[in-house]
């Protein structure tokens, strides 16, 4: 399986703006020597030597995951929940506008194609989805699992606000699990079976880890996670990548680069077995 970030953003969508670009280009320009500027291997030296937070961006797009497994001929489009963050791509993906594809979405609540066609109309948006070339359908998951190809998907509802879904996709052996917008805590998830067996030695686990510990105290049953938890429940479940994801809009990189950093000693503290921890940006691929 391929897993790709097209957006790690959560809430609403994060481009920097002109004062931090600002910001960036001086911190690089007071950091350079005349020898890094003599050559274009100098130049490119300096420039991959620069740390994360100055060169490059975790990115600003909603949250937007791909994962390629077989492949197939028809787009599977999964929701989580029905939050706009996780709806407003709908218009702008690409491949629903291509005649001759067909577009499945899917979700195990209920009212999925009722709320999927509402958004896009007026005053919403200018077309409706009848407007789209592809052929589409919606389908309800029901029961434990559906096959794709050769991969099998399951859901798990999560605590957040209006509910929300977790997704678990294994194919040959491998399994990655997608459980955005999610509050995860030790009364949930420790001692609980059917957790268990759901997140058990995932091979990636993608997790919402939102909020330092700190903020999370003040921000309960806002539905997302703090990265000491997820790292707590990664170790818990015995995962072997964790990918903190779904980041706080109002956190800049810098911020966002220093929790992965605080992720990693506070894996040290539990002294535990290895734990991979990665911060997840746009463009982003992992092969599993």
């Amino acid at each position: 399986m391929k897993v790709r970030f097209w957006g790690v953003r959560g809430s609403i969508p994060a481009p920097l703006t002109p004062e931090q670009v600002r910001s960036r280009i001086a911190s690089v320009i007071a950091r350079a020597r005349p020898s890094d500027l003599e050559s274009a291997r100098a130049r490119d030296l300096f420039l991959a030597g620069l740390p994360a937070s100055l060169f490059g961006t975790v990115g600003g797009n909603t949250t937007c995951l791909e994962v390629r497994t077989d492949p197939v001929r028809d787009f599977l489009l999964l929701f989580t929940h029905f939050h706009w963050d996780h709806l407003q791509g709908i218009p702008f993906f690409g491949p629903g506008w291509v005649k001759g594809n067909r577009i499945t979405f899917a979700s195990p609540m209920p009212s999925l194609e009722r709320v999927l066609r509402d958004q896009m109309k007026p005053p919403y948006f200018p077309v409706t989805m009848d407007a789209m070339g592809a052929e589409l359908a919606f389908r309800r998951l029901e029961g434990d699992a559906v096959r794709l190809g050769s991969a099998v998907i399951q859901w798990k509802r999560m605590n957040h606000p209006g509910g929300s879904y977790a997704y678990r996709i294994a194919e040959n052996g491998k399994v990655v699990i997608f459980a955005t917008d999610s509050e995860v805590t030790d009364r949930e998830f420790q001692g609980r079976e059917e957790n268990r067996a759901f997140f058990e030695r995932a091979d990636l686990l993608i997790l919402d880890s939102q909020y330092t510990l700190e903020e999370s105290f003040s921000k309960f049953d806002y539905g997302h996670t703090a990265y000491t938890m997820a790292v707590n429940l990664a170790v818990e479940w015995k995962v072997k990548s964790l990918v903190l994801f779904h980041h706080e809009p109002r956190s800049d990189d810098r911020k966002i680069h220093g929790m992965a950093r605080r992720a990693r000693f506070h894996l040290g503290q539990l002294d535990a077995g290895p734990l991979s921890i990665l911060t997840a940006q746009e463009g982003m691929e992992i092969a599993i």
